[in-house]
């Protein structure tokens, strides 16, 4: 049977018919009286005019109810067509009004939240032009300085240009720093780049950690430790150079918003039967709650201003994100303003 034949409750066509046929009884009562023979009375005479008034009212509300159909196929359908496609193509037919309004309001969320997605992204694009322009605009501009002024005529004086040169070349170290940085995100993300996974001591990659940053630590007054004394060697099957890495970002990053006279600590502990967790806790500055959904993201500062005074590319956390999910592992933070910032990550055990 046709759609147009089946009749759903529709509370609109349901109400217009009922006040149309009280409409029509009213009009018949008060000036035309014809329906019904005069000669038939009593109870017949009521049974007949409610018999007629009952079809009445179904002929009003179907005709209603196809009108109505009709109309919002047509409107349906138009706006399907504007979007190219079509809800449910092959039963569109047998389809009532109600589910139709609702495949609508589906379709026009799904559109909303695919227009809200590329919006994002078109910010998110924008912001890291403008993240990497400025990154990139201060020590270029710094290294055109001085050689502007080597050239004017500072070349001369030898103390003013070994120290113009050595600026000059600390700033094209930083242009080095983000492009190399930037080329290994750009590869883990194309799949260019690939984890060379070995069997090793998560502890013997801590001590090399604390070898490398034992400089940085009594630089920043900042001491880097374990949470407590561990007696026994857990292995990870892990690519080795990668995780060092990762350890490395996430101190230098505890170094750089840390207090003075402050702690670092890194502990390791069981995640599951499969995994350990890895974590590096500090006593700094702590992070808003605000910022900590964005804090991965490739060049995002929390005060941009007094980051950049602290060095660094801007793409550490970025970095250890992806080597982290390449991995296939898992990385959290939390943290709290005033008392401090937990970086933690998950390894795979060792088979062995």
């Amino acid at each position: 049977m046709p759609s147009f034949f089946k009749l759903s409750y529709n509370p609109q066509a349901f109400r217009a018919s009922l006040i149309l046929t009280l409409f029509s009884f009213f009009l018949d009562f008060l000036f035309f009286q014809l329906i019904v023979p005069s000669h038939i009375e009593g109870i017949n005479q009521l049974f007949i005019s409610s018999i007629y008034y009952l079809i009445l009212f179904f002929i009003i509300r179907f005709t209603l109810e196809i009108y109505i159909r009709l109309y919002i196929e047509r409107v349906v359908k138009k706006v399907l067509d504007e979007l190219n496609e079509e809800i449910l193509k092959d039963t569109y037919d047998d389809k009532n009004l109600e589910k139709l309004t609702l495949d609508l309001i589906q379709k026009a969320k799904d559109r909303t939240s695919e227009i809200n997605v590329l919006k994002d992204k078109d910010n998110y694009r924008k912001e890291f032009l403008g993240n990497i322009s400025h990154e990139l605009k201060t020590p270029l501009f710094t290294i055109q300085g001085y050689i502007l002024t080597l050239i004017e005529g500072a070349v001369k004086d030898r103390k003013v240009r070994d120290k113009y040169l050595k600026r000059a070349a600390k700033g094209v170290e930083r242009i080095i720093a983000i492009v190399k940085d930037l080329d290994l995100i750009t590869q883990f993300e194309s799949g260019i780049k690939t984890v060379d996974k070995s069997d090793f001591n998560i502890f013997d990659l801590i001590d090399n950690v604390f070898e490398l940053m034992e400089f940085e630590s009594e630089r920043t007054t900042i001491t880097l430790e374990y949470d407590k004394d561990y007696l026994n060697p857990i292995f990870v099957n892990a690519d080795q150079e990668r995780i060092l890495q990762v350890l490395t970002n996430l101190v230098v990053n505890s170094f750089k918003y840390g207090k003075k006279n402050g702690s670092t600590k890194i502990s390791v502990e069981n995640f599951n039967k499969d995994k350990i967790l890895v974590k590096v806790s500090d006593n700094g500055e702590g992070i808003d709650q605000k910022h900590l959904p964005r804090l991965f993201e490739r060049f995002y500062r929390i005060d941009k201003n007094r980051s950049r005074k602290k060095g660094g590319s801007g793409l550490g956390l970025s970095i250890v994100k992806h080597i982290i999910e390449a991995h296939q592992e898992q990385i959290f933070v939390k943290s709290n303003v005033g008392i401090g910032t937990e970086f933690s990550f998950t390894i795979q055990k060792s088979n062995t």
